[in-house]
Formats: structure tokens, sequence, C-alpha cells
């Protein structure tokens, strides 16, 4: 299953914010949206960052007057992006491996989408259940056919 599939499933839209809002604006809409990231565009529309509750913290850590601070001063900057061709498990995998929840989707360089690993979870159980379910059928249809059990 490819990542377009899931977006196709979850929809599109994506909570965004500029690298110069402050980071009081950053948790006023992850509160109001009840999300855990928001993605952080440039000028041009494309993935410069992205800022989660994990980076807020970090920064409340360190002290200092951290809500007037720019998004782009506690931003993860190293962003990993999806394409709508990537192939679910692998991307799971390499989420799970790098120990991030929020994965960004381009194309051309555009931002398209955004994804989580419980997304990608709930996928996988469908696309799974879907596998079972065929499975069953498949098994019950020769049972039948042969006599099998009778």
């Amino acid at each position: 299953m490819k990542l377009a599939a899931v977006l196709a499933t979850r929809g599109t839209h994506v909570a965004t914010i500029a690298a110069s809002a402050p980071i009081a604006e950053a948790v006023t809409e992850l509160a109001a949206r009840n999300i855990g990231a928001l993605v952080v565009l440039d000028g041009a529309g494309a993935v410069a960052g992205i800022i989660s509750e994990r980076d807020i913290i970090r920064a409340l850590a360190a002290g200092g007057p951290v809500l007037d601070l720019p998004v782009a001063d506690v931003m993860t900057r190293d962003v990993i992006c999806g394409t709508l061709d990537d192939d679910l498990e692998t991307v799971l995998a390499v989420m799970t491996s790098g120990h991030f929840r929020h994965l960004p989707v381009v194309d051309g360089g555009q931002l398209v989408g955004l994804v989580t690993t419980g997304d990608l979870a709930q996928a996988l159980l469908q696309s799974l259940a879907g596998r079972v379910e065929t499975l069953e059928f498949r098994l019950e249809a020769e049972i039948e056919q042969f006599g099998v059990g009778r």
C-alpha cells in the first residue's frame, strides 16, 4: 500500500505555521486542534521544518522565555518527508526507527499531506484484515469444492 492510499482515506488537510510565528501561537494551534505537530512552511510553501510537542517541551526544559521565541528557534529542521509513492510498511519502519510520529508528504516539493504512525498502523491493520478475510473466503471455497470436513 502506498502513502497516496493512506491520504485518500485520511485526507490531505495539514495544519501549518510560519517559521516566524511565536511558539505561543504554535501551542494555541496544537491545543485547539488536538494535534501533536505543525508543519512549518517557508515562503514558497515548501517544508522548512516541523514543530512538535516534544520540541516545545525540550525548549521549556532548557528555560527562558520560550513562548515568545519564533517557531524557527525550536523546530526540527531536518525533516524526513515522504512521497505519494512511498510504501506504507517502509515508511512506518523509518518512522519507528527514527522515533518520530509525524511525516509530511510532498509531491514536486510541495506539501500534499501528513501521516502519523497511528494513521499508518491503522491502514496496515485494515490491509491485513482484508488479506485474512480473502484467505478465509478462499479456504471456505476450497473446503466446499473438495468436500473436506464432510
